[in-house]
Parts: C-alpha cells; sequence; structure tokens
C-alpha cells in the first residue's frame, strides 16, 4: 500500500495527472535527446566535414575543362565515348557477379557459425578473420601465383587429368573475379552471422513441431529472419566492389577495366582533374541510385510479409 502511494499506478490517477505524466515523459525525452546532440555535434562536425568537403570539391572539380574555365565538356566526353559507358557496365557486372558468388559461398559459412558449439564457431570464425591480417595486396599477388599457367591450381588440374594443359585463370576477368571474391567474403559473412546469431533457435523446433520440413522451415522462418544481414552485407560487397582498383589492375593484367582504373588513368594522361573527378561523381551518382533502388526493393518485400 505505501509503495502505491509513493509511486500510484494509472489506475489511481485521473486524467489531468496522466496527461502531466505523459508530457513530464516528454519534455525529459527531448532534454536528453538535445544532451545526447550536444555531446556527439563535434564528432559529427568532424565526420560531416571529411565527407562534404572532399565531396564537394571533386563535384566542382568535375565543371573544370582543360583550358581552366567551367564547361561541361567532362561529362560530354562520358556521353559521347562509348567506351566509358561500356566501362560502367563492366565495373557493374563485376561487382553484381561477385556479390553473387559471395552469397553463394557466404550464407551456409555464416550458417555453421550461428548453429555450430563455441569452441568449433571460434576456430571457424578465426579463418574466417584470418584474410584481415594480411594486406590485400599481398592476397592478389599470392593468387597471381598460385593461379598463373605454372601455378598450384593448374599443376593439380593437369596431374588429376581435368584438363591436358594449363588453362589461363589470371590476367582476364575469372582471375579478377576469383581475388575479388576472396576479399569480399568475409565482409558479407560479418553481418549476417551477426544477425544468425540473433535467431531462436527455438523457432526451428516450433516449426518442426508444427509439421513443418527442415527446407520448408528454413524458408519461412530462418531465411526472412537472417534477411537483415543479408541485405546489409550484400550493399556493403557491392558497393566495395564498385571501387576495386589493385585486384582488377593485377589479376586482370590490363584486359579487365573498372572505373577506378580509368580514374587513374585519366590523372596520368589529361593535365586536369576535371575527367577524374566527372567520372567520380557518376560512379558516385549510379551507386546513389542502385542504393536507392535496392532500399525500394526491401521495404516493399518487406510490406508483403
Amino acid at each position: 500500500m505505501e509503495q502505491a502511494l509513493l509511486h500510484p499506478s494509472p489506475a489511481y490517477l485521473g486524467e489531468s495527472e496522466l496527461e502531466q505524466n505523459r508530457q513530464a515523459l516528454e519534455r525529459e525525452k527531448r532534454a536528453e535527446s538535445r544532451a545526447m546532440m550536444r555531446l556527439t555535434m563535434p564528432a559529427l562536425l568532424i565526420v560531416g566535414l571529411l565527407m562534404v568537403v572532399p565531396i564537394a570539391w571533386l563535384l566542382s572539380m568535375s565543371f573544370v575543362g582543360q583550358d581552366g574555365q567551367l564547361s561541361l565538356e567532362n561529362y560530354k566526353l562520358f556521353f559521347s565515348e562509348a567506351v566509358y559507358r561500356q566501362m560502367f557496365v563492366s565495373t557493374f557486372m563485376i561487382a553484381f557477379v561477385v556479390t553473387a558468388i559471395c552469397l553463394i559461398l557466404g550464407y551456409p559459412v555464416a550458417y555453421l557459425l550461428a548453429i555450430l558449439p563455441s569452441p568449433w564457431s571460434g576456430l571457424l570464425m578465426l579463418a574466417v578473420l584470418m584474410p584481415f591480417w594480411t594486406s590485400g595486396l599481398v592476397r592478389t599477388f599470392s593468387w597471381l601465383i598460385i593461379l598463373q599457367r605454372n601455378g598450384l591450381v593448374n599443376d593439380l588440374l593437369v596431374w588429376i587429368g581435368a584438363v591436358e594443359r594449363p588453362i589461363a585463370l589470371v590476367h582476364n576477368l575469372t582471375g579478377t573475379i576469383i581475388g575479388m571474391v576472396h576479399i569480399m567474403v568475409p565482409f558479407l559473412i560479418l553481418p549476417l552471422y551477426a544477425s544468425m546469431k540473433a535467431i531462436d533457435g527455438n523457432l526451428m523446433r516450433a516449426a518442426a513441431n508444427l509439421g513443418s520440413t527442415p527446407a520448408h522451415a528454413f524458408r519461412r522462418v530462418y531465411l526472412p529472419l537472417s534477411m537483415p544481414g543479408l541485405i546489409a552485407g550484400s550493399i556493403m560487397v557491392f558497393v566495395m566492389c564498385l571501387g576495386f582498383y589493385i585486384t582488377p589492375a593485377l589479376l586482370g593484367g590490363g584486359k579487365v577495366k573498372m572505373i577506378a582504373q580509368r580514374i587513374e588513368e585519366s590523372l596520368a594522361l589529361y593535365p586536369t582533374w576535371g575527367p577524374a573527378a566527372a567520372l567520380a561523381v557518376l560512379l558516385l551518382v549510379m551507386t546513389a541510385v542502385c542504393l536507392g533502388v535496392s532500399l525500394l526493393l526491401v521495404r516493399r518485400l518487406t510490406s508483403e510479409r
């Protein structure tokens, strides 16, 4: 009784007292939000400057012609030359293929990480994180050695009789995709594992008790619950693939051209930053459009469920 008098429940309060309590809670919530905003404002300003200033400078340089005057010649170059459009198509196609392969390879690994006991899960996680201990340049050179004509893969294929003579696995699209997939798979596994780890295992058992087959329970229960991590990892991998430079340059051998390589060539060929800045701005805009479309699709799929 004494406790109820000190902290009266809604049953003991009239409408005016409830309204006063609601307003007090709203004021406290707004005050807490303002305090958090003041605390984070310095960091937000720094991050904003580091993001906005370079992008604004890049955008301004894209309108500077070779004569140093403002013009649209850098963008006209893109729309007049088919090679630039083909390069953008190739870049997005490679990013899409790499993301799809990472999904196929990464989903089972993340699932094993989520269901295995702690000791085995820790060992598998160590194997997933181990590539981060080596730089991407070293890993790319390793694939260059492994996939070359007298490398380990070709020697193994010839030894088991799969091929009669060594096949070309580097300095082409195949080697580029292999190297990019190796680098990108951990970036898909980690957010996917975090999403799967939060799924209650009792849900699958409950579905089985209700007569659902394992495949049906996985499709109707587990896959939708893991979708946030799947989408986050896929978007991360896709966006990072669009800016790849070292791996296509080494494993592609000049035969696989992506936008980052063309940006570097533009800086070397032209006396101004204009053409390279225009390519970078176009890539940024197209990436933003792809992200916007993917978010709309995700919201539509979520609303349908």
